[in-house]
């Protein structure tokens, strides 16, 4: 018991310095330092609603706005006090508000040194320590240097301004009795206004951070969905092709293990090239499925029937009787002569367009589509294209990245794809997959 009451001093002591660090380091290291305000960002709301060359001054809009305050607030206070004196109290408001725009604590201290003038030697004006023109240049530059500093920097200044002022309201009541009677009074309305002001300044400028700390996180989010469904369409495309693959180096270790005895009287050199191709192939198929197996144990349920082929062209008419089911009006189009492809090109055409379909059902509830498949000289071309829908679609549970796995397949064979709306409120997936020439299935 006698510890926790011994560290309850030291606690509190420990927390006073802390914050009179913090207070020398907001407001007396370095505190004429050159910190320029800079202009607005190129991607602010205000700049990107402008012309490029109205943008290109609309940018420093923020200083303009400074400057024409300044200059009233000058033309003001010269007007009210006339003459060289009304000259020189125009100075000691429009310098400390210039200042902001490049050295902001300086200016505050500069402002904090004009109120300190005034109240010592013009006496009082019946707004505190200030005159008129000196209150609504130090609101002024509080206000800016609030924007551009920390939220402690700107309570800081506010509770220095206030312990100032009534500093010198018990002060001036000592040696000037007279004209001092509402100073106190004074000060303190001003005091809540400008803690108000300066709530609200510092609560917009929080909104604003927010909402821009919210922005770069969904940005940040997006790429990293995006990201992340690159690999899931990867790894995919991966278990897919293991099955090509492994079809065919089955084939291989099959026929290499048969040929000896298709030839009489083998000559040993040969069987033994034989066997070595076996071997080969058969250990290339345990490598697939040792590499392989790690994803298929992720996903156990990827593929049902694991023994099943992967889908080709030859099985688009099923596709499309399934999805004419869902209620999809889907025609298809086939040109050019009919001729079997690589099994990895068909598998992925398919898949290519196994996706537009289930995007059009998902996104274009009552929409026609049309299936053109292309069979050229230099390969595979695809298009599916749907017109607008005739209904509202409801809410979707994908991530929406269908069309980054079908670039991603596209790129993989190394062809081109485009994915666009169309001109009737429709759209557009374009793909070819190239095929060298005499190249065909196994």
């Amino acid at each position: 018991m006698t510890d926790t009451y011994e560290s309850a001093p030291r606690n509190e002591l420990r927390m006073a310095k802390g914050a009179l660090s913090g207070l020398r380091e907001d407001l007396f290291t370095d505190a004429f330092a050159f910190r320029p305000l800079p202009p607005l960002a190129a991607d602010h709301g205000l700049v990107r609603r402008l012309p490029r060359r109205a943008a290109r001054y609309t940018r420093w809009f923020p200083h303009a706005t400074l400057v024409g305050f300044t200059f009233v607030v000058m033309m003001a206070t010269a007007e009210r006090e006339g003459g060289l004196f009304g000259l020189f109290t125009s100075l000691m408001v429009g310098v400390p508000m210039i200042m902001t725009l490049f050295r902001p604590v300086g200016a505050w201290w500069l402002s904090v040194g004009a109120m300190v003038f005034t109240a010592v030697f013009l006496g009082s004006y019946g707004f505190g320590p200030w005159s008129p023109g000196g209150f609504f240049s130090h609101l002024a530059v509080v206000m800016v240097v609030a924007l551009r500093t920390r939220p402690r920097t700107a309570a800081e200044m506010w509770l220095l301004t206030g312990m100032t002022g009534f500093f010198f309201a018990v002060f001036l009541r000592a040696v000037r009795p007279y004209g001092s009677e509402y100073f106190l009074s004074d000060l303190f309305q001003m005091m809540v206004f400008s803690g108000v002001v300066l709530f609200v300044v510092l609560a917009v400028r929080g909104l604003r951070e927010t909402k821009q700390q919210v922005v770069a996180q969904v940005a940040v989010t997006e790429v990293e969905r995006s990201r992340r469904t690159v690999l899931e369409e990867r790894t995919t495309i991966a278990r897919e092709l293991h099955d090509v693959v492994a079809h065919h180096m089955s084939v291989v270790a099959i026929q290499a293990e048969a040929a000896p005895y298709r030839v009489q009287d083998t000559p040993p050199e040969l069987a033994a090239a034989f066997q070595t191709i076996r071997e080969n192939a058969v250990a290339a198929l345990t490598e697939l499925r040792r590499v392989l197996g790690v994803v298929r144990s992720e996903n156990p349920d990827a593929f049902a029937d694991p023994e099943a082929p992967q889908p080709t062209l030859a099985a688009l008419d099923g596709l499309l009787d399934n999805v004419r089911s869902a209620g999809l009006d889907v025609e298809r189009v086939t040109t050019g002569s009919v001729r079997p492809l690589p099994q990895g090109v068909e598998l992925s055409a398919y898949r290519i367009v196994q996706e537009a379909l289930s995007n059009v059902l998902r996104h274009a509830p009552g929409a026609k589509a049309r299936v053109e498949i292309s069979y050229v000289l230099g390969g595979l071309g695809l298009r599916v294209v749907n017109g607008p829908p005739n209904r509202l679609a409801k809410p979707s549970p994908g991530a929406g990245h269908g069309v980054l796995g079908m670039r991603e397949r596209v790129t993989m064979l190394g062809g081109e794809m485009t994915a666009e709306a169309t001109d009737e409120g429709g759209y557009e997936i374009a793909a070819f997959l190239p095929v060298a020439v005499g190249e065909a299935a196994a």
